[in-house]
């Protein structure tokens, strides 16, 4: 499969790309495109991509031809992108965030109905990998036998960015994007913000796009693998806090997060009448990523540990606790499969066999609202001031108290 590469950046350099080339029985990396024409270079040499595959605009990427599917990696909203590729004809494997609106994702879900009657789209995976762990696809078929499941509780404990990715020695240009770039980069930027949140605190944004939409929609999706649906959010909280004792920089996060990056939690009622709660925290100082998803039901717990996604085959152990002649027995399930390389097997699958993705338009838009429902519940008791979509949320929840 002659696959087009849009965005080599972090995730890219880290994951994407190397696992690309460790499968040239399923994949060959046809072309790249960044803004950065450096950037490019830099990874075409690396890579083995001829000069003249490598773009700084994916519409030339697209135009050229010689592609058989794309994969969408840059930065912000991938809505447009994946449009793009539609027209030319090209199913999509797309890293989160899709989008961050349903405004945008109902356009493509519209897009999509359009063209079935043409004989259908040409089919969307969304990058939610821990989808594919093997951890999560065993915890799913555990979890399908239980009519129970008491409660599910989520927490992230998220060190700052750069010592996560300082493994993978990212490479990034030498200058900044060109000004007219970058300037065209934060108007899309504050027209999707105005849909979003309308003319909220820039703060509320931000706590929506990088925490809640960027990271805890990979939660979201895990919990919609393992069937444990959130059915409402009944309360959510943000807040901001330092330590004098920091010792490490974050600037890189300041960028995305603001001067103090925000904590995260939220919890509410399952679909089964179960409850589930979850936590985001920001730690500068803690010494490794790790994610904890836990199943608590009447005969036991099962307990998902994730390490930091930029570890290659690092495993995710998933715990289960159950009760063994009046003691408890617990079995520990690890394995070493790659859940990002399984991830592009059934993009592989998806593109030559028509395998449906574990997550597609309608999963994406779930997160999406699951997200904007905890962002309104948290600022809708406190009158914190936010409109656009996530505004008629608050309004609509206030209505359904009264």
């Amino acid at each position: 499969m002659r696959v087009g590469v849009l965005g080599v950046g972090a995730v890219a350099q880290a994951v994407h790309l190397p696992l690309l080339q460790r499968r040239p029985d399923l994949f060959e990396i046809a072309a790249l495109c960044d803004l950065s024409a450096e950037l490019v270079d830099l990874m075409g040499d690396r890579f083995g991509v001829a000069p003249a595959r490598r773009f700084t605009d994916f519409e030339a990427m697209l135009d050229a031809g010689g592609l058989d599917a794309v994969m969408i990696l840059s930065r912000g909203s991938h809505a447009e992108p994946v449009l793009q590729a539609w027209r030319a004809g090209l199913p999509v494997f797309c890293e989160k965030p899709l989008a961050y609106t349903t405004t945008e994702v109902d356009a493509l879900i519209e897009a999509e109905r359009a063209a079935a009657a043409g004989g259908g789209a040409p089919g969307i995976l969304l990058g939610y990998m821990k989808q594919y762990d093997p951890a999560v696809v065993a915890a799913s078929e555990l979890v399908a036998e239980l009519d129970d499941v008491r409660s599910v509780e989520v927490t992230v404990l998220h060190p700052p960015s750069a010592p996560q990715l300082a493994i993978a020695h990212i490479v990034t240009p030498s200058s900044p994007p060109p000004a007219d770039v970058v300037a065209a980069q934060e108007a899309e930027d504050d027209r999707l913000r105005r849909i979003a949140v309308g003319d909220a605190d820039l703060d509320v944004w931000r706590t929506y796009r990088v925490p809640l939409v960027g990271s805890l929609a990979h939660d979201l999706s895990v919990m919609r693998s393992l069937g444990t649906i959130p059915a409402s959010v009944d309360h959510a909280d943000v807040w901001r806090q330092t330590s004098a004792t920091q010792v490490r920089d974050i600037s890189r996060d300041k960028r995305s997060m603001g001067e103090i990056p925000p904590q995260v939690a939220a919890s509410g009622v399952l679909g089964n009448g179960g409850r589930f709660r979850l936590a985001w925290h920001y730690l500068p100082d803690f010494p490794a990523y790790r994610e904890t998803v836990r199943v608590i039901h009447g005969g036991g717990i099962l307990e998902l540990v994730f390490p930091s996604p930029y570890l290659l085959h690092a495993p995710t152990e998933l715990t289960v606790s159950t009760l063994d002649d009046g003691a408890e027995r617990r079995v520990i399930r690890r394995s070493v499969a790659e859940a990002f390389e399984v991830q592009l097997e059934r993009f592989a699958a998806m593109v030559t066999d028509g395998v449906p993705p574990e997550s597609g338009l309608a999963g994406g838009r779930a997160d999406i609202v699951d997200c904007q429902r905890i962002i309104a519940a948290w600022t809708g008791p406190r009158g914190i001031e936010v409109g656009g979509e996530i505004g008629a949320r608050v309004l609509q929840a206030a209505s359904a108290v009264r």
